[in-house]
Order: C-alpha cells, then sequence, then structure tokens
C-alpha cells in the first residue's frame, strides 16, 4: 500500500498506468488494484482489506430478475457518502423534462457541427440538450446532447442521477477515468458510463467533440438476433470494461452531479475515483464500431436498418425499444435490381442521426461530420435527389463498396422533441427542405 505523504493535489495514482481491459458485455467480473483487496467468499466482511470500505453501487432494483440484474460491489479508500452539501449551479443548456420545451414541428431538421469552445470549457460545461422525450424523474425516455470541450476537468469529478450517458466522440479522443477504471476512447469507438458512476473526462488531442444519448429507462443491452443466428451485429467479446486503478488524492476538489436536468456542486476533499478493488455487472465499457458485423442483403431489396443494431433499451412492449442505438459502417452494397441507397420512408418512431466520419450514403451534401439531423414521427425523409438520380440509374450487376463512411442513429418509440436551444441555434439548417425540392416528377401513365 502506497504510504508516501500525502500533499494537497499531489497525486499516487496508478491510473497513469496502461489500462488494461476485460471483455465481454454484462459479464460478472473482478479485479483488484492491489493484492487480496477483494474479499474472498463474501461482500463485507467485517474489516476489509488494506481498511477499504465495502460499498454496493446498484443499477437496477435489488429484486429484478438475476438475469436482468447489475450491481457491483466496490471496495473503497473512503465511501462515496464523504463529500459537503450539494449546491445549484447555474441553469446549464441542459433538459431533462421535456413537457418543458417549445412545440415540435414536423419539419424534417439538420444542423451543422458545434464550434469549438472560445473559453476554456471542459467536457461537462461544453453539454448542450438537442432533443429528447420522456423525463429523468420518470425514468422513461432520453436526453440527446452534444459536446463540445478544449480543456480537462480540472480536480473536477462528475455523474449523472438521471441516466446511463453512451458517448459518441466524433472529434478527439477522451480519457475517461472512472471509478472502475480508466477508458481510452476514439472517434469509432463508443463508451457507456452507468448511471451514478463517477467520472472525469481529460482530452489528449486538446479538443474533442461528440454526442450523448443519456438514457433515462431500461439499461442499454445486446439485441437478440433471432434468425440471424448466435453470430452476427456487435459480437460480446468486443466490449471492454476496465481493470480496478484508483486514485489516493487529497486536496481541494469539485463533484458535480446532475439530477433532474440540474446541475449540482460538492466540495470533496478527496478524489472519488478511489476504488481499488471491485466485482459485479455494473461497470463502464468501450466498444470500437469498426468491429462492428455488418449484415445485408445478397439477392434484393435494401433491409431495414435495424440489421445495424448495436444496442437497445427495451421498453415494456416485446419488439419495441425505447432507444436504439443503430450505426451505419463500411459495408459492401450487392442486391442487383435495387435502389441500394436507403428507401423513402416514414416511420412510427423518430430518428436522431449523427456523423462521425466521411459521407453519409443517403446524403451527399449538407450532412456533415459533427452534425446531426431529426426526422420525427411520420415525417417523410430519405435520399436527396441527387443521390436518387445517381441511385436510379447505377449499374447493380456489381457489389459497391460504401467506405469511408460511420453514420449513426439514435432511434425512439416516442416523438423527440427539439429544445429551444436546438430550434434557435445558428448551426440550425434553415434550408435542409431543399435538399428534397429537386425531386423530378416521372410519371407516365403510357411507359412502364
Amino acid at each position: 500500500m502506497d504510504t508516501a505523504t500525502r500533499q494537497p493535489n499531489i497525486a499516487h495514482s496508478r491510473l497513469e498506468i496502461e489500462p488494461g481491459y476485460q471483455s465481454g458485455f454484462g459479464n460478472e467480473f473482478a479485479t483488484e488494484a492491489l493484492p487480496g483487496a477483494l474479499p474472498d467468499g463474501r461482500n463485507s466482511p467485517q474489516r476489509a482489506a488494506y481498511g477499504l470500505y465495502a460499498e454496493q453501487l446498484s443499477g437496477t432494483a435489488f429484486t429484478a430478475p438475476r438475469g436482468h440484474n447489475r450491481r457491483t460491489w466496490t471496495y473503497r479508500i473512503r465511501p462515496a457518502a464523504v463529500h459537503k452539501p450539494f449546491t445549484l449551479l447555474p441553469p446549464a443548456r441542459l433538459v431533462a423534462n421535456f413537457a418543458d420545451v417549445p412545440p415540435t414541428p414536423p419539419n424534417q431538421l439538420r444542423w451543422d457541427a458545434l464550434p469549438m469552445p472560445t473559453e476554456p470549457t471542459d467536457f461537462i460545461d461544453g453539454w448542450v440538450t438537442m432533443a429528447g422525450n420522456g423525463a429523468a424523474e420518470s425514468m422513461s425516455g432520453c436526453a440527446i446532447h452534444l459536446y463540445a470541450a478544449n480543456r480537462a476537468m480540472q480536480d473536477r469529478f462528475f455523474y449523472s442521477a438521471d441516466g446511463e450517458l453512451l458517448i459518441v466522440p466524433q472529434e478527439g479522443r477522451l480519457h475517461i477515468a472512472t471509478e472502475m477504471g480508466r477508458l481510452d476512447i476514439e472517434p469509432f469507438e463508443i463508451a457507456v458510463i452507468p448511471r451514478g458512476v463517477r467520472f472525469a473526462v481529460s482530452l489528449p488531442d486538446g479538443t474533442a467533440r461528440g454526442y450523448i444519448c443519456e438514457n433515462f429507462g431500461a439499461l442499454l443491452r445486446l439485441p437478440d438476433l433471432g434468425p440471424i443466428g448466435s453470430n452476427g451485429l456487435a459480437n460480446p467479446r468486443d466490449f471492454l470494461t476496465p481493470h480496478a486503478a484508483y486514485e489516493d488524492r487529497e486536496g481541494d476538489f469539485e463533484l458535480v452531479a446532475k439530477l433532474n436536468g440540474n446541475l449540482w456542486r460538492a466540495d470533496i476533499g478527496h478524489s472519488p475515483l478511489d476504488v481499488v478493488a471491485w466485482h459485479g455487472n455494473y461497470a463502464p465499457y468501450k466498444y470500437d464500431l469498426r468491429r462492428f458485423n455488418t449484415i445485408g442483403s445478397i439477392s434484393f431489396d435494401h433491409p431495414d436498418p435495424s440489421i445495424f443494431l448495436v444496442l437497445q433499451s427495451q421498453s415494456d412492449t416485446p419488439g419495441v425499444d425505447t432507444i436504439d442505438f443503430v450505426i451505419f459502417p463500411p459495408r459492401w452494397l450487392a442486391a442487383e435490381d435495387t435502389f441500394r441507397p436507403p428507401w423513402f420512408h416514414r416511420n412510427v418512431a423518430s430518428e436522431f442521426m449523427g456523423l462521425v466520419h466521411g459521407v453519409y450514403d443517403a446524403k451527399a451534401e449538407g450532412f456533415v461530420p459533427g452534425g446531426g439531423s431529426l426526422h420525427n414521427c411520420m415525417s417523410g425523409h430519405g435520399p436527396d435527389a441527387d443521390t436518387f438520380e445517381k441511385a436510379s440509374h447505377s449499374d447493380t450487376s456489381k457489389p459497391h463498396k460504401v467506405s469511408d463512411t460511420m453514420a449513426f442513429m439514435f432511434e425512439t418509440r416516442t416523438l423527440l422533441k427539439p429544445t429551444r436551444f436546438a430550434l434557435e441555434t445558428a448551426q440550425l439548417q434553415a434550408h435542409y427542405y431543399e435538399c428534397w425540392q429537386g425531386l423530378k416528377k416521372h410519371f407516365n401513365p403510357e411507359q412502364r
């Protein structure tokens, strides 16, 4: 055990060690940064090793069925309760109750990327809510945020009591130090931070920008594969959870909590990332989207986008999710005599799309990396005029590789309500609708 004399803001830390990961989705992991820190055969011994405190973190109800129950036992230097009282921070650009936003227009909406901040802005201060549904207080629905940051979280830590965070970087790497260990992610990767887990973010590249889906409802899980069989889509072994790593730091720190959309701060005299060992199945994880095993048609027609489903938050209606996280990665298109891009459609669900890299195959212009689009329930959408013309006359006798791209979609079963910021920001593309105005009339009743 580290016995060095402690100085304020001087680290005695094992987070600097190159991180390793444990493989698998939703596994029961057991990991310790010091030998013997995990108790043998019990969870809460009378005296834990190294003078640690045993503390359980529950992500589901105690009585949830075993297959759905998520909890982790942590063995930490101080319990999570050790901090000063929280006080309310000034209002942020965050929304957690979507009954309080302006009326939702049925228009198709699209935004440019958030500009990088000009003032020092860390990962938390750089959030802005674009759309969502439900409410955090009822633990139903979601909020979709964008982030843009240019400063590390300095002696500052954060957790959301509102929901788990699905983080999709678009520009710049993120170093995420959590209670359970460290995640390093880059564009083309994602991270999921469970509700309540404390963390801090630094920026190896100096700036970062991306997307966050805050899930208020049932925890994200891998979808069933049905007739696809036992393999395909996102494979469980490719999800990585960190090994235990801890900080033993004392000083003047700030703990920020998000509760019901509001940010609260508390003084804390130590780093809360002080978990020396833990075991359980409620922990942060990362996934490389480039490992996704795409499934597609090898005969005719363009299949439903559900074949690109990475993670889902299930609802109480079988087969209908509250959140689908879908990606559109590089892939081969081989269907013959088929309009290969996504077809024109109207959907009972609502879709928020983002672009990590490259060009989306249904929108050659205007949909930019870091930007987003929102097509709400029953709003007509599909390929723009140029894409339609090219795809209608392309040679489908040969396969075509969609390469150099990574788009994604947060799809929900209920209306995604844009916030006042989203409807009034300068990043809103006022002329988005024009991309369909060039679609020509081809109808000729005399010719089939």
